[in-house]
């Protein structure tokens, strides 16, 4: 090993230990505005930190925009809105060339450069645009004017669904859904959550969320999760229940192989070890185990298995098929 790489490791090492310590702080802003919802939280953060985009699923009125909204503040990122409706243009996000006063054209750009891009109900908007907002996210940048344009670093779309509502809706396709790391269920309060809830909007006080971390900030610990090393063993585990996802593969269980049409790709397998150290190093540990992979595995997993005919009749969710093989 060479001196500077001794002394590059040395620097992760600083760098993981003070990870912990910046993530608790994160989330102690992020509560002061988001009360409960701890898990929708926690896998918000890990998809940022882990360089993934995230999907919110959740009825109207549990606060997924206050959430994404929170999120960036706490970060200390550029903020971007987009409320999608059948109406919207691909040019509407990206933006457009507009003739300006000197009769030459030039860019004007569109909502989608900001570090942090809420897409609000995007099951709401024609495929057109859909597939513009997730080649953006794939690719992270866009092509406009004949001219390819890089977004901002770091860069995240996180969007919402509403599950209940499907009239006028256009459902992602399941390859478009892979771009999402994780499909976050944003559920209801509790009893004393929805009291706490309801105290802390009907009064005058207002909680100031203070930025935690710097965009640059963000970037480091990036990097740093991947370069955090990963047990052979913890890989294995990762792509083996991948597999298991399969109902044509060998090690099916019966219960996949009855129930499920198709499962998840490789995607679903590096997404899995990323999100397991990310988790790992929020939670003070310099390297993933298997319980690591467990904790991340139904939002990564959920939406990359599709249920068959027998499955739907038989009121057979994703998350049991999940649960299942875990």
């Amino acid at each position: 090993m060479t001196a500077q790489s001794m002394n590059s490791s040395q620097e992760d090492v600083r760098h993981a230990e003070r990870f912990g310590e910046r993530y608790r702080a994160l989330k102690r802003e992020v509560n002061k505005v988001i009360i409960g919802q701890d898990e929708a939280v926690d896998h918000v953060l890990l998809g940022i930190f882990s360089r993934g985009h995230c999907l919110l699923v959740g009825v109207p009125g549990l606060a997924k925009t206050l959430l994404v909204n929170t999120v960036a503040r706490a970060l200390g990122l550029t903020f971007s809105r987009i409320q999608f409706t059948p109406d919207l243009m691909p040019s509407d996000i990206i933006g457009a060339e507009i003739l300006g006063e000197d009769r030459r054209f030039r860019f004007i750009k569109g909502p989608l450069f900001a570090n942090l891009v809420l897409a609000d109900e995007i099951n709401r908007t024609p495929p057109k645009t859909q597939a513009a907002l997730l080649e953006a996210m794939q690719e992270r940048h866009v092509t406009a004017a004949g001219q390819t344009m890089p977004l901002p670093d770091p860069f995240f779309v996180l969007a919402t669904q509403n599950p209940i509502e499907q009239e006028g809706t256009y459902p992602l396709p399941e390859a478009q859904l892979d771009r999402f790391m994780f499909d976050i269920r944003v559920d209801y309060p509790s009893f004393e959550e929805e009291v706490a809830v309801v105290k802390a909007t009907t009064s005058d006080s207002q909680p100031e969320v203070h930025p935690v971390l710097s965009a640059e900030e963000i970037i480091l610990y990036q990097g740093l999760v991947r370069r955090l090393p990963v047990a052979d063993n913890v890989l294995q585990y990762a792509v083996r229940l991948t597999g298991r996802t399969r109902p044509a593969a060998s090690g099916a269980p019966a219960i996949i192989a009855e129930h499920v049409a198709w499962g998840a790709g490789p995607r679903a397998s590096q997404y899995l070890v990323i999100g397991a150290k990310a988790h790992a190093l929020a939670h003070g540990r310099f390297s993933p185990d298997i319980a690591d992979v467990q904790a991340v595995a139904l939002p990564i997993l959920r939406h990359r298995m599709v249920r068959n005919y027998k499955a739907e009749a038989e009121g057979i969710t994703v998350d049991r098929l999940v649960k299942e093989i875990l």
